[in-house]
C-alpha cells in the first residue's frame, strides 16, 4: 500500500514538474514585456517633460528611446511625428504619423497631425480628405471647417471652398472673415453679383460699421458702379452721420464724378472730426497739394490745415504735410521748423529726415548743426547712400578731412553704382575731401571719373581747375576747364576767381587782373583769398603798394595763405 502511494506521488511530481517548465518560460516573457512597457512609460513621461520645456532635441531623444521599448504605442509615434513636423522634417514626420493613425485610426489628434503633414507636402486634397472624415464622424469637429476651406482654396477648388464656407456660416453664423473670404472667391470667379451680395450681407448684419461699407464701396467703384457706391455711402451717412472714413470715401467718389462742391464739403466735414486717423488726413492733404495750383485749391488747403493742426498739433505726419505746403510756398524756414519738430516727435522717417537736411543746406545753416541730423540719419538708415553723402558733405564743410573721406567712401560702398546720380555727386565731393587730406592723385581720379560721365559738371570743373593751378600741373587743362565755366557763367565770382588764378599760374598777369576784378565786382562780400589773389596779381604787375593794400584787406579772411603776414611785413610776394 505504501509502494503504490509512493509511485502515485512520484508520477504526480513528474507531471507537475513537467508542466511547471513552460509556465515559468511564459512568465519571463510577460515580465520582459511589462518591464519594457514600464520603461517606455517612464521615457515617454521624460519626453513630455522636455517637450513642455521646449527642449525639443532632448524630448525627441526620450521619445525615440521609448519607441525602441514599445514600437507599437500610438502616442509615442504621434509625439515623434509632432517634433519632426515642428523641425520641418516633413517626410520623416509622415512615417511616424501614419504609424500612429494605423494603430489608432479614430484618434482626432493623430489624424490632425497627418493633415498638417499633407498640407506641408503641398497635398491639400489629402489633408482635406482627413478633415472631411473627422467632421463626418461627429459634430464636435465642425470647428475644422475653416481649415478645410483653406485647403480647398490652396488646391484651387473654389466651389468646394465655397461649399465649406457655407457650412461654416451655418455653424458660426454671419461672421466677417467667412463672408469676406467668400467674397474674394466670388471675385476670383468673376461672379460680381455674388461678391456684391456677400458685401451687402455684411453691411446689413453690422449696421453702422464703416469698414464693411468701405469694402463694398471699393468693389463697386473698381467695377465702374460709382453711382451705386455713392448711394451706399450716402445711405449709411444718413443713418450714421458721424463716420469720417465714409465721408472721405464719399469725397473721393464725388470728386471722381466731378461734383467738386459736394466733394469739398465732405472732406471739410471729415477733417473736422478728431476721430479720423491723422495719417489719412495728412495723405489726403499731400494729394491735394500736388494738384495744379489755383485759388480754390489754396483756399481748401488753408481750411484743412487749420483743422488738422487744431486736432493733431503734435502728429509727425500732419506736421510734415504742413511743412511740405510751406516749402511749396517758398517759406523754407517755416518748413524746416515743422520738419524738425516732426523728426523729434516720431522715430526718424527717411523722407522727412532728407527734407530736414536738404532744407538746412539750402538755407545755409551752420554745418555743425546740419551734422547733428546727418549723424542721426546714417545711424538710423545706414543702407541709404544719400545720407552718407550728406554726412560727408557736412563734415567736409567743417574741414573734417578724414571723417569726411570715411563717410563719402561709405556712400560709394552702399550705393555700389546702383544710382549713377549719387555716384557722380559723391565722386565730386570726395575729390574735394581727398585733396583736403593730401591725397591729390585720388582727388584728380575722382574728378576725372565725374567728367567722363558729365563733362559739364560745374563743381568739378571749378575745383579741379583750381587744385591743378595750386599744384601747377596741367595748367592748360585747368585753363580749358575754367575758361569754359566763365563763358557759361560770366558773373559767377567763384569761377572768375578760379580762372584768374589759373592765368596767374600761367604768368598771364594782365588777363588774370581782368578776371579777378570782374570776380570782385560780382561778389558782394569778397573772401580773404580773393583779396589776397588780387594783391598777388598786382604785385606781379609791379604795383607793390596796391598789392600790400589788398593783402591787408585779406587779413583775417577765409582761406588765406600761411604766407600772408610775411607778405605784408616784407612787402614781398611768397609763393
Amino acid at each position: 500500500m505504501r509502494l503504490i502511494l509512493k509511485s502515485a506521488l512520484l508520477i504526480l511530481f513528474l507531471l507537475t514538474s513537467l508542466d511547471a517548465f513552460p509556465q515559468e518560460k511564459q512568465s519571463k516573457k510577460n515580465r520582459k514585456r511589462q518591464q519594457d512597457e514600464a520603461m517606455a512609460s517612464r521615457l515617454f513621461i521624460d519626453g513630455q517633460r522636455f517637450l513642455m520645456l521646449e527642449d525639443y532635441d532632448r524630448a525627441y531623444f526620450y521619445f525615440q528611446k521609448a519607441r525602441e521599448k514599445s514600437p507599437d504605442e500610438a502616442a509615442i509615434n504621434f509625439k515623434i511625428a509632432e517634433i519632426l513636423l515642428r523641425a520641418n522634417r516633413v517626410d520623416q514626420a509622415l512615417e511616424f504619423g501614419m504609424k500612429a493613425v494605423e494603430i489608432d485610426p479614430d484618434n482626432k489628434y493623430y489624424n490632425l497631425v497627418m493633415a498638417e503633414v499633407y498640407s506641408k507636402q503641398n497635398q491639400p486634397m489629402k489633408a482635406a480628405e482627413i478633415l472631411e472624415n473627422l467632421m463626418s464622424n461627429t459634430d464636435e469637429n465642425q470647428n475644422y471647417i475653416l481649415d478645410l476651406a483653406q485647403l480647398y482654396l490652396a488646391a484651387g477648388e473654389f466651389d468646394k471652398a465655397l461649399s465649406a464656407l457655407d457650412r461654416a456660416e451655418e455653424y458660426y453664423g454671419t461672421v466677417a472673415p467667412l463672408t469676406l473670404q467668400k467674397q474674394r472667391i466670388y471675385l476670383r470667379k468673376n461672379n460680381l453679383a455674388a461678391a456684391i451680395a456677400e458685401g451687402q450681407k455684411l453691411v446689413d448684419a453690422y449696421p453702422g460699421n464703416s469698414e464693411y461699407v468701405l469694402n463694398l464701396v471699393e468693389i463697386l467703384f473698381n467695377n465702374g458702379r460709382t453711382d451705386e457706391a455713392i448711394a451706399l455711402v450716402e445711405n449709411s451717412l444718413a443713418s450714421y452721420p458721424n463716420q469720417p472714413e465714409l465721408q472721405m470715401a464719399a469725397y473721393a467718389l464725388y470728386k471722381e464724378k466731378g461734383n467738386v462742391d459736394r466733394a469739398e464739403s465732405l472732406i471739410k466735414e471729415a477733417f473736422s472730426s478728431p476721430d479720423l486717423d491723422p495719417k489719412v488726413k495728412a495723405q489726403a492733404f499731400a494729394d491735394i497739394l500736388q494738384e495744379t495750383k489755383s485759388a480754390r485749391r489754396d483756399a481748401l488747403l488753408e481750411t484743412l490745415e487749420t483743422s488738422m493742426l487744431e486736432h493733431h498739433p503734435n502728429d509727425a505726419g500732419v506736421l510734415t504735410a504742413v511743412g511740405d505746403k510751406r516749402l511749396f510756398e517758398g517759406k523754407k524756414e517755416q518748413a524746416l521748423e515743422l520738419y524738425q519738430k516732426s523728426v523729434r516727435l516720431d522715430p526718424p522717417n527717411p523722407q522727412v529726415m532728407q527734407g530736414v537736411i536738404t532744407t538746412m543746406f539750402e538755407l545755409g545753416k551752420d554745418f555743425s548743426e546740419i551734422e547733428t541730423f546727418t549723424s542721426t540719419a546714417v545711424d538710423e538708415f545706414p543702407d541709404r547712400a544719400e545720407f552718407w553723402f550728406f554726412d560727408g558733405t557736412a563734415k567736409l564743410a567743417q574741414k573734417k578731412g578724414p571723417e569726411s573721406v570715411a563717410s563719402l567712401e561709405k556712400a560709394l560702398e552702399v550705393n555700389a553704382n546702383k544710382n549713377q546720380q549719387i555716384t557722380l555727386l559723391v565722386n565730386g565731393q570726395i575729390g574735394d575731401a581727398y585733396h583736403l587730406v593730401g591725397r591729390k592723385e585720388d582727388a584728380f581720379k575722382s574728378y576725372d571719373a565725374v567728367l567722363q560721365v558729365n563733362p559739364t559738371d560745374e563743381h568739378v570743373l571749378n575745383n579741379y581747375a583750381y587744385y591743378l593751378s595750386l599744384a601747377k600741373e596741367n595748367l592748360e587743362k585747368a585753363k580749358t576747364m575754367s575758361e569754359g565755366l566763365v563763358k557759361r557763367f560770366p558773373k559767377n565770382s567763384t569761377y572768375l576767381d578760379t580762372h584768374a588764378w589759373v592765368l596767374f599760374q600761367l604768368k598771364d598777369y594782365s588777363n588774370a587782373k581782368v578776371y579777378m576784378e570782374r570776380a570782385l565786382e560780382n561778389e558782394e562780400k569778397p573772401s580773404g583769398v580773393m583779396w589776397e589773389h588780387y594783391g598777388d596779381i598786382l604785385y606781379h604787375l609791379g604795383q607793390r603798394n596796391e598789392a600790400v593794400t589788398y593783402w591787408k584787406k585779406a587779413e583775417g579772411g577765409d582761406d588765406v595763405s600761411e604766407q600772408l603776414s610775411q607778405k605784408i611785413k616784407d612787402r614781398k610776394y611768397y609763393d
